[in-house]
């Protein structure tokens, strides 16, 4: 990996030049907004959401994806946290709590399908799609977190990988990521 100036002022690595990473003006445009509402409210609101589904073009030469992508996970649960705590503080634990509740029952909701049935299936037979054992496997480690405590992180949520299979015989990609999306943003608030 190559080691620029500029790159070390961001606090990021730069992939060698003939190599894919991050957009370095997107990211640090994006950082320098969350740091801007972190430091003062009345600067254009960033959420652990906005953290949570940004994206930045890939360029030659751009920032390493593997350590922006750690840096906005640490990120998005420092917004999860601030958010909580302006919940609790503006309305009280109760809201909090009932807000917590309402997505837990959302999820858990999905998560008691059996298993097979969680998602749906592409419609295109050709369309990649996510290994069905894999995904059940994470789905039941998930339902164990919420109705017995058992430990499980929001990293391992967000790094879980699956195994690629066509059409039909996966479930459709883009409704699982969603899904885990607000698994993400629930264990953030919680933890």
């Amino acid at each position: 990996m190559a080691h620029t100036e500029d790159s070390a002022a961001a606090g990021f690595d730069r992939v060698g030049r003939g190599d894919l990473g991050y957009s370095p003006k997107q990211v640090e445009k994006f950082l320098d907004a969350a740091r801007a509402y972190l430091e003062d409210r009345a600067a254009a609101a960033v959420t652990s959401h906005d953290v949570r589904t940004v994206s930045f073009d890939a360029v030659r030469g751009g920032y390493d994806a593997n350590e922006v992508d750690a840096a906005l996970d640490r990120l998005e649960d420092a917004f999860a946290r601030r958010e909580r705590d302006d919940l609790i503080q503006e309305a009280g634990q109760e809201a909090w709590l009932r807000e917590i509740g309402q997505l837990a029952g959302l999820l858990r909701g999905r998560l008691m399908r059996s298993d097979g049935e969680r998602f749906r299936r592409p419609a295109s037979v050709k369309a990649p799609s996510y290994h069905v054992d894999d995904v059940d496997i994470l789905c039941t480690r998930l339902l164990a977190y919420l109705e017995q405590g058992s430990p499980m992180s929001a990293d391992e949520v967000r790094t879980a990988v699956f195994r690629t299979v066509s059409g039909r015989e996966g479930y459709e990609e883009t409704q699982v990521d969603a899904f885990l999306d607000r698994v993400v943003e629930l264990m953030a608030a919680i933890d």
